[in-house]
């Protein structure tokens, strides 16, 4: 898998990392954001589609 860099408000790691660990949501700040980056693409291909730019899958 490849590896990206970022840079990232502290405050907005700080709001995941709230949700990171044993017993939350997410086991790593990395499955957080890989989570929410394929949720804001479903929901971009959602927008997509209801416009007419792409077809359904």
């Amino acid at each position: 898998m490849p590896k990206i860099s970022l840079d990232m408000p502290e405050h907005i790691i700080k709001d995941l990392k709230l949700h990171v660990g044993d017993d939350k949501k997410y086991v790593s700040l990395a499955d957080a954001i890989r989570t929410a980056c394929r949720r804001l693409l479903d929901q971009l291909d959602a927008i997509d589609e209801r416009h007419g730019r792409i077809k359904n899958k």
